[in-house]
């Protein structure tokens, strides 16, 4: 029995006749197109991966990560109402409306009657709020640069390629 590819599990592809193709820094050359279904297995591992390390090492420890996706969006599309935020975040609204009292006893937000429903609140970060969102932006972007900075030249130019690429998957989720 042939060994498997640790990557995917399948047999490993014969060699091909002829020159070896040239290599692409850090992995086997391309021969056409990626398969979308092993690509996303692999983001979505690396991610799962990623951000309980990112997490595991910030200094805010009543700042959980669905706290702080709260707060980025906020910074992001705020103000907004409860009901838009949990909208946002695709999660209950009962389960935002309890993160938003959780928030504001915190003194991250502020809350606003809305101007066109008076009944209605509009939330947004209030300074401290903003202040806590930039260092935890700053602590985790200096984890990722002193991790990225310790690869190989390589590897960083292929990450920097990479981007674009993210940056559309989340452009395109809307």
């Amino acid at each position: 029995m042939a060994p498997s590819d640790t990557t995917t599990g399948h047999p490993p592809e014969p060699a091909p006749e002829g020159p070896a193709p040239a290599e692409a820094p850090g992995g086997p050359a391309a021969t056409g197109p990626a398969d979308p279904a092993e690509l996303a297995g692999r983001l979505r591992a690396v991610i799962q991966h990623l951000l309980p390390l990112l997490r595991g090492h910030s200094t805010h420890r009543d700042l959980t990560p669905s706290r702080t996706a709260a707060l980025a969006t906020l910074d992001a599309h705020g103000p907004l109402r409860v009901s838009e935020l949990a909208a946002r975040m695709n999660i209950a609204l009962s389960t935002t409306s309890r993160m938003v009292d959780l928030l504001d006893d915190r003194g991250w937000i502020a809350r606003r009657t809305d101007p066109v429903d008076q009944r209605a609140s509009l939330i947004s970060l209030n300074d401290a709020g903003r202040a806590l969102l930039r260092a935890v932006r700053r602590e985790t972007t200096g984890l990722l640069a002193e991790r990225i900075g310790r690869l190989p030249p390589d590897r960083q130019h292929l990450l920097h390629a990479a981007l674009p690429a993210l940056e559309q998957l989340v452009d395109d989720a809307g």
